[in-house]
């Protein structure tokens, strides 16, 4: 008997077509990737985060509005309180400005009243050196003397004057004359005398004389811009006739 003839296929065809069947009849693999178990459980922990804070906020909201009533009062005391304590303290505040302008006011009269009657001390006690040198002359000879000249700057131009003329012994006629200041100045390095009064009547009038016992003569005397002033001579004049003089330096 005749073997059938038996014809080896190509290895690599029928390799190829096992293969394909083999593929063909298996079933099909799903690969799952394994998730951790937080990743799972965590959008369940949220949710339940979530409504447990909604759940504390409403009971918050409504306990707050069950306290509401009572913390907006106690704010208002409070504020009372501290607007009360600031009106107070203004007042207190204003109050102690105004004494203090009070007491300033207060001073500065006081300092104008001290120096006024500093002034008034000094004429008090030239009068009553007036009065002692005229006690002794009351039985002395007669006489007209120039008993007291003071001579003060109260500008740079400007001199202020006061002189004290007496008639001595028991004298009962009127004296009646002028007086006359004679200012030594210097201008310029230049020597030079000025006579007070000028020849105006308005002026021969103010330094006009008429007494029994004292006058007390006193004035101010402007002298010329950049003269100034070395001494001044008083004069006692009666008829143009020189009855007495006194100077004093400056």
């Amino acid at each position: 008997m005749r073997s059938p003839d038996i014809k080896p296929l190509p290895a690599g065809r029928s390799r190829t077509r096992i293969g394909r069947r083999r593929t063909a009849a298996s079933p099909k693999l799903t690969i799952r990737q394994q998730r951790p178990w937080l990743r799972r459980f965590l959008p369940l922990v949220l949710a339940t985060a979530v409504g447990a804070g909604a759940a504390w906020g409403y009971g918050a909201f409504r306990s707050s509005g069950n306290a509401g009533d009572e913390a907006p009062a106690e704010l208002r005391e409070q504020l009372d309180a501290l607007t009360a304590e600031r009106d107070k303290l203004s007042t207190l505040a204003n109050a102690a400005e105004s004494q203090l302008n009070m007491e300033k006011a207060a001073q500065k009269q006081l300092a104008a009243q001290l120096k006024t009657l500093e002034t008034e001390n000094a004429r008090l006690k030239e009068d009553l050196a007036f009065f002692e040198s005229l006690l002794p002359n009351a039985a002395g000879p007669q006489g007209v003397a120039i008993r007291r000249l003071k001579v003060d700057h109260i500008a740079p131009n400007q001199l202020r004057y006061r002189v004290l003329i007496m008639q001595g012994g028991a004298a009962s006629q009127l004296f009646s004359g002028n007086l006359q200041l004679l200012v030594s100045t210097v201008q310029e390095g230049r020597n030079a005398m000025m006579t007070f009064p000028d020849r105006s009547p308005a002026e021969q009038q103010k330094y006009a004389l008429s007494f029994r016992h004292y006058q007390r003569v006193e004035g101010v005397i402007t002298l010329p811009e950049g003269v100034t002033a070395r001494s001044v001579q008083a004069r006692v004049l009666e008829k143009g006739q020189l009855r007495a003089q006194l100077s004093a330096n400056l």
